[in-house]
């Protein structure tokens, strides 16, 4: 099987019952993450999580499909969640098909990968397999996702309040329904005794305000603005704000850049495609001048650098979770001192 945005919710549940092995590719990472999570979801018995990174199945593609064979450590149910780059993933998933030993389901998030690239061409015919392709969403898609979901917990909301939680949440869908349910709660709504929700309401529970939110500090890292980084930093310290959560806004960002670069082309004018994007709703408006100053900055190889190190940096953080506070912030100053000598 195969999917993308969307057709992703449709295919999901009968994906969940059927399939033993997910792949979900393409420049949104965010996006293919939270489709993991909505499989592991729905599985009937999830158990135990094996993480797995792609350097590791490179290093050794036999280990794929032992994991994949092996019971837990009491015989109960787990699956397998890989984050992979590219093709690393490619020789462990030849190997582990090569036996037809029952294995417990196996979900691999590929930044970098395409439902064309070998790995998903490996797959995508199976009947056990499912193949996920996820691009950056814009705004307008992601504000008709957040209303879907509000629907589901009996809230009702406009557009333009669909919109400005969108834009609190960097685009990314995960951190959005995070922030619908938190509201639901607030307002005691259920689909049986929906609630509107009201601007007072968002302002007082909303995570979106500037001065609690993300954009500030992905502004100052990807923006190169190394005067600010040091407060921006201590900021975000005092907020206690999530490490990952931090990177996953600025993976977000460079996903969006790598978007609009492709629109753009090597000779395409910043400030009129961002404009363009602007009016038709794809880009929150608040967020166009920092990126038209991204933009100019991030482009062609040293995108492509930019997006391989959020990626690097995003696994350190998983692997060393004591650290990730003191990791991340030596990220961003290498990443903002880059952008700053654009």
């Amino acid at each position: 099987m195969k999917a993308t945005q969307r057709d992703f919710a449709r295919l999901a549940p009968q994906a969940a019952r059927d399939a033993q092995l997910f792949f979900f590719c393409g420049p949104d990472e965010a996006g293919a993450w939270a489709a993991l999570e909505t499989i592991v979801s729905m599985l009937p018995d999830p158990g135990e999580r094996i993480e797995l990174s792609g350097a590791d199945l490179k290093r050794d593609p036999v280990r794929l499909g032992d994991e994949a064979r092996s019971n837990s450590l009491f015989g109960d149910a787990r699956h397998i969640a890989v984050r992979a780059s590219g093709e690393e993933a490619h020789d462990a998933l030849e190997v582990m098909l090569s036996s037809d030993v029952e294995a417990c389901p196996v979900l691999i998030v590929a930044t970098g990968a395409t439902d064309k690239s070998r790995s998903a061409k490996l797959i995508a015919n199976r009947p056990d397999a499912l193949v996920g392709m996820f691009y950056p969403p814009d705004l307008a898609s992601i504000a008709h996702t957040i209303r879907g979901l509000g629907d589901e917990l009996g809230l009702s909301m406009d557009t333009a309040t669909a919109q400005r939680i969108a834009g609190g949440a960097g685009l990314d869908i995960r951190l959005a329904r995070s922030e619908v349910e938190k509201l639901a709660l607030y307002l005691d709504a259920d689909p049986k005794s929906p609630r509107q929700l009201s601007r007072e309401a968002l302002d007082a529970v909303g995570a979106a305000s500037e001065d609690d939110s993300f954009a500030p500090l992905v502004d100052t890292v990807l923006g190169g603005d190394t005067r600010s980084l040091a407060s921006e930093i201590r900021r975000y310290r005092e907020l206690g704000i999530n490490p990952v959560a931090v990177l996953l806004a600025m993976e977000r960002r460079a996903a969006q850049l790598a978007s609009l670069a492709a629109k753009l082309g090597p000779r395409g004018d910043v400030d009129s495609l961002v404009e363009s994007e602007k009016k038709r709703g794809r880009l929150f408006f608040k967020d166009a001048p920092a990126i038209k100053s991204q933009l100019a900055r991030w482009r062609g190889r040293r995108l492509e650098r930019l997006v391989d190190r959020l990626a690097g940096l995003h696994h350190a953080l998983l692997s060393n979770s004591g650290d990730a506070e003191l990791l991340l912030a030596q990220g961003m100053a290498e990443i903002a001192r880059a952008a700053s000598a654009k």
